[in-house]
């Protein structure tokens, strides 16, 4: 399968290291991976901010670039939710968009499409998984807590292929970390007490990691972390599934 890399901004630019085990997980598979160069953002932040004219542009180089490859998989579950919601409606009129039916959070990809039984990762910690909100409610990896249906979470069924490790969740197990990426631009204070609370949350699991699919999140509560001087870290769900490759 060829698989086409997609890269978010801020992942490349701050979360290297998770682009690259999303690399090399894949072509451990036995997937032709390609990373397009020249990649860039998406276009979430300025459709989010009303500059949907702008989000257009981005969109359509997005299309232009992904051309021709069988499946486009990248580690953001918020950013490749923006393509698989929005492109249709933000390029409407100019042509039918063809990645919104071929993109994949690469959680989404491995445990869906790909359907892995094993790993030969090791990794002896406990991690308590954080179920980011574009993540439950847009790309399915978990069961909304707010809907009356058996609890299903697609990140911890790869997380327990795992060797050595133990998977918990907080209490309040899929509310928002605070991040929500222009709110905490434009309600900071908001922001940042929310996050406290989350990572307080995933504190008393007794975890040494938060894991999750979205380094968005991540890198929101490791900033709550640093600052507090809290006793636990944050690590994209793709390094621990990576991890010893």
């Amino acid at each position: 399968m060829r698989v086409g890399l997609f890269i978010p901004c801020y992942v490349n630019a701050i979360y290297p290291h998770v682009g690259i085990a999303t690399y090399q997980l894949l072509t451990a598979l036995g997937h032709d991976v390609v990373y397009p160069l020249n990649q860039t953002c998406c276009g979430q932040p300025m459709a989010n901010a009303g500059y949907q004219y702008q989000a257009k542009n981005l969109a359509r180089r997005f299309e232009e670039l992904f051309e021709g490859f069988d499946v486009i998989v990248g580690p953001s579950a918020s950013c490749v939710a923006f393509v698989k919601e929005n492109y249709g409606n933000i390029l409407a009129g100019e042509h039918r968009c063809q990645t919104p039916g071929r993109v994949r959070d690469v959680i989404e990809f491995l445990h869906d499409d790909l359907k892995i039984r094993s790993l030969p990762s090791h990794f002896p910690h406990r991690v308590s998984i954080h179920n980011s909100c574009h993540g439950v409610r847009e790309l399915h990896l978990s069961t909304p807590s707010e809907r009356n249906l058996p609890y299903r979470n697609k990140i911890r069924n790869l997380l327990e292929l795992v060797d050595g490790i133990e998977v918990v969740e907080p209490e309040r197990i899929d509310e928002c970390c605070g991040f929500g990426g222009m709110y905490s631009i434009e309600e900071p204070e908001v922001s940042v007490c929310m996050g406290r609370e989350k990572v307080k949350d995933h504190m008393s699991t007794g975890a040494a990691y938060i894991t999750g699919s979205d380094s968005s999140c991540l890198m929101h509560m490791q900033g709550v972390i640093d600052r507090e001087h809290y006793p636990i870290q944050t690590i994209h769900a793709i390094e621990i599934l990576a991890a010893n490759l």
